[in-house]
């Protein structure tokens, strides 16, 4: 089985055909996936989604958060919102962390002050509820790291690494694991692939990050945007570079992924039809 540690079903790409995009996915046997929200005002609508789509996907979670590059549009009051969504949510076994939370200083024109805001806000909110983060880390791993040590928080996922070994290994230490997807698929992406090869392997979790981040393959073969169904073929190519077949590769994931959101590990167990052998 599969498992898509980052994926944006509620994305517009997907609105015109996402039952169909969900099915291809499952029948590719993606079985366990992670909705991050953006903004506090799609909250609702990420876990409408979320349970809608779960007799599909048996491993469909989600988790809650002001994405980075949505910051400039946020106001203060979103964080009370965000704060009561996340409450509301700690009795629903398929939230497991707040994210998609953290800076990016890539893209122009985003307040890198109003950024650090949320993102702190946010770790606090994580912290009070001792909830795993999904980070969004670009250009931002030296900054981030920094905020992580001055708090307690249970670890979760670096999402799309593209940092120093330096680096992951300190995002290793404080418990966190590292995502990987079509961006490694380029042979020119020299730094992520070098990490993928020699990162310990129980560091690693896959992704897609669909509609975006398309691997390699996906302008050649004329398709629009990437999808959680080209999870096992990005997974493949992954499992070469690291030079392990792909059953190992799979079940090494997906157990990661399991210790570093624990209330996924605990809604799979209590799901009679996953068997990783399948």
């Amino acid at each position: 089985m599969w498992i898509d540690t980052h994926c944006h079903l509620d994305a517009p790409e997907f609105a015109g055909a996402l039952p169909e995009i969900i099915r291809e996915a499952s029948n590719k046997n993606v079985k366990a996936l992670l909705l991050p929200a953006v903004k506090a005002s799609d909250c609702l609508s990420v876990k409408n989604l979320t349970q809608q789509h779960s007799s599909v996907i048996p491993g469909l979670v989600y988790t809650l958060g002001i994405h980075p590059l949505y910051t400039n549009q946020a106001q203060e009051g979103d964080i009370a919102i965000l704060e009561k969504e996340v409450v509301s949510s700690l009795s629903d076994p398929r939230f497991v962390g707040v994210g998609e939370i953290g800076l990016d200083y890539f893209v122009e024109g985003l307040d890198p002050r109003k950024q650090e805001f949320f993102f702190n806000a946010q770790l606090d909110l994580a912290q009070q509820h001792q909830l795993p983060v999904i980070l969004h880390v670009r250009r931002s791993q030296d900054v981030i790291l920094k905020a992580l040590r001055r708090r307690n928080i249970p670890g979760g996922i670096a999402h799309a690494f593209n940092g120093s070994f330096q680096q992951a290994e300190q995002f290793i230490e404080l418990g966190f694991k590292l995502g990987f997807g079509g961006a490694a698929t380029y042979e020119r992406a020299l730094q992520i692939r070098r990490l993928l090869k020699d990162l310990p392997l129980e560091s690693i979790v896959t992704e897609t990050d669909a509609p975006d981040i398309p691997p390699a393959w996906l302008r050649q073969e004329g398709i629009a945007f990437n999808e959680p169904a080209f999870l096992p073929r990005i997974v493949t190519e992954l499992a070469a570079i690291r030079g392990i077949s792909d059953a190992s590769f799979a079940q090494a994931v997906w157990g990661n992924a399991m210790q570093a959101l624990p209330r996924w590990s605990t809604l799979c167990a209590d799901i009679p039809s996953f068997n990783l052998a399948s």
